[in-house]
This record gives structure tokens, sequence and C-alpha cells, in this order.
């Protein structure tokens, strides 16, 4: 059978080149390019839809962070969950994020809202589904993606030691049945979303991931953007 051939960094083609294989994944791949076919708008561009395994390495996970699809909204997509690009306002749940990050850490509120500095550092910011159609939140979830990013998040469990997982709301708590938490931190919280009601503050996600990383040898994350 002929491999499917997709433009991802090296290290994770080879780890999940037999679920590029799976006929579930090739329908997503039609899927997509029907509904550009189609002239429907899909966020994030097409080189940005792997971002956030090209700019995390597996070699390097040290922490993920799991969203649920990317914004539906122009220019705000970049293939980081959370993420915007610098010159984009920062969204309610990650202002949310920044601000528990400096009540947790001390760390200063920024003015923008790219999170590229920490998937640098081996933060996967993994959304569960890494297209979505214009203004139409959680359009590809069921299409495959979901699928797909279970089976990273179960590859990343079984391959890695001492990853720390923050779950946020009940959609990314649901995935915790696919961690062994015998090898990894699993830290759970309310959504940072304006609409838990502040439930997501005071979890202190940061400082007990940096602390469970020192603990077991590893450098920690510098959150400070």
């Amino acid at each position: 059978m002929a491999q499917t051939k997709v433009k991802i960094e090296e290290s994770w083609r080879i780890a999940l080149q037999t679920e590029f294989d799976q006929p579930y994944f090739t329908a997503l791949i039609q899927f997509l390019k029907g509904e550009k076919e189609k002239g429907k708008v899909i966020y994030p561009p097409g080189s940005l839809i792997f971002n956030a395994f090209d700019t995390s390495p597996l070699s390097d996970l040290k922490v993920v962070i799991l969203g649920q699809d990317p914004y539906i909204k122009p220019n705000q997509a970049m293939g980081l969950s959370f993420s915007v690009p610098k010159g984009i306002r920062t969204p309610p749940s990650l202002k949310n994020i920044y601000k528990e990050l400096n009540t947790d850490l001390g760390v200063p509120i920024v003015d923008h809202g790219d999170l590229t500095k920490w998937a640098n550092q081996g933060v996967f910011l993994l959304n569960a589904a890494l297209t979505v159609e214009a203004g139409k939140s959680g359009s590809h979830l069921k299409k495959g993606w979901a699928q797909f990013t279970d089976a990273v998040i179960r590859l990343i469990s079984t391959e890695k030691e001492k990853v720390v997982f923050m779950l946020w709301g009940n959609f990314a708590k649901a995935k915790a049945q696919l961690i062994d938490e015998s090898k990894h931190l699993v830290l759970k919280a309310a959504h940072p979303s304006p609409l838990a009601g502040g439930a997501y503050f005071g979890s202190k996600h940061f400082s007990q991931a940096n602390a469970y990383l020192e603990e077991n040898g590893l450098t920690p994350i510098d959150w400070a953007l």
C-alpha cells in the first residue's frame, strides 16, 4: 500500500505514519480538498495545519495543552491551541490564561497572543480538530480529526514519560482516559473561557508543571512571553 505523504516534522511523520495510512485519514484529506473546491474557507491556512507538530517535535515534548478546534474568525488560527498571531487581538480565554499565569508565577501579562515561544520549548499546543470551517465551531471535529488526535495523545502517553497534560474544560478532561497517569502528570481544571465564570482561576497548573518537570530532572518551561 502506498504511503500517504503528509508535510509534517520528521519525528512525528515517522511515529504517525500508520495513522496517515488509515482509510479514515485518507477520507479526511479528501473531505478537506472537496471543501476547498466548493470554495469554503478553512482555518488555519494549509501550511499551518500541523504547526503544533512542526514547532514541538516529539522528542522535545514536555507539556500538552489541549484545545478543541481552531479559531473561526479571519487571521486568528495559527495551528497552535489558544494562540493567535501578533497583531491580532488576544481572545478572552487566552486573556484568562495570562491572568492565571500572572497570579500563579508572577509572569507579566503581554499585549499579544502568540504562544510560539512556549511551543519552541516543548509545550505541545494541540487542538482536537486541526481544521475548521470559517464561522462554524466544531465543524470538522467528527470528520476524522478527533480519531487522529486521540491517536496522537495515546502515542505521547505510550512513547514518552513524565509529560504534563493540562486538560481544561469537560471536553479536554474526557481525554484523560487516553493517558497513563502512572507515567505522566494529568492536571484538570475548568475551561479558561469567561463562560466558565472564573472557575479556572487558582488552578496553578503552570507552577505545578514546572515543579514536576524539575523533580524529574527536566528543564522547567519559561512561561514568560
